[in-house]
């Protein structure tokens, strides 16, 4: 499945990248097709991506309450994971309400190298003290590659901007920080905020508090 996701993405990245890269006629209003298929993008970001790392964290939350974390890795790997989470959620916060400039796309392209280097912290921890069942590591499959999944789509809709952030679009990078001119609708971005707290800090926060009673606990025995 994974691969099918990875296969798929990557030939949809390719098409939208051909035809961003292609020489413009001069000042004609964009072709109603390309506009059909970056709110296509855009939706698909918004009701499948997103809604699929959601999924996959939650997923990942049960596995680490059915093998024991608060008595295993305990406080430690909850804190990595706390971690991993601000990582995800400042780049989608900063995508959802900010214009798509180059510190933005920086700033989404370092927190995915981020994330996958402290994904492979964890592993590389958990693996020590408690038992990674093979599920667990069929579901960190998709935690890494859903961020990536994102990443590329946006870099596609916005591969001039990716040009000009790496000095080779021909124009200076625009570095300002500033709103959304036209707002994602509020009736995707209220569930999706509310989705993020239910289904990805509630939980976190509950295992980090759960380790933390172990702790004191043991400490206290």
């Amino acid at each position: 499945m994974g691969r099918i996701v990875l296969l798929a993405t990557t030939c949809l990245a390719g098409f939208l990248l051909a035809r961003a890269t292609a020489p413009a006629e001069p000042e004609p209003p964009p072709p109603q097709e390309t506009a059909d298929v970056a709110e296509v993008t855009r939706n698909f970001l918004l009701n499948f991506v997103m809604p699929l790392w959601l999924a996959a964290g939650f997923a990942d939350w049960i596995c680490h309450r059915a093998t024991s974390i608060e008595t295993t890795t305990g406080r430690k790997e909850s804190l990595i994971h706390l971690l991993m989470l601000t990582e995800a959620a400042i780049p989608v916060l900063a995508g959802m309400f900010l214009e798509i400039t180059s510190p933005v796309l920086a700033l989404m392209i370092a927190s995915f190298l981020l994330h996958d280097m402290t994904a492979l912290w964890d592993v590389s921890y958990a693996v020590t003290k408690r038992n990674v069942t093979p599920v667990e590591q069929h579901v960190h499959s998709y935690l890494e590659m859903v961020p990536l999944m994102a990443v590329a789509f946006i870099c596609t809709l916005h591969w001039p901007k990716v040009l000009e952030l790496f000095g080779t679009g021909g124009r200076k990078p625009d570095w300002s920080i500033r709103l959304k001119r036209r707002p994602l609708p509020w009736r995707s971005v209220i569930p999706l905020l509310g989705a993020m707290l239910a289904f990805e800090w509630a939980p976190y926060l509950e295992e980090l508090r759960r380790t933390q009673e172990a702790r004191a606990h043991r400490l206290a025995s």
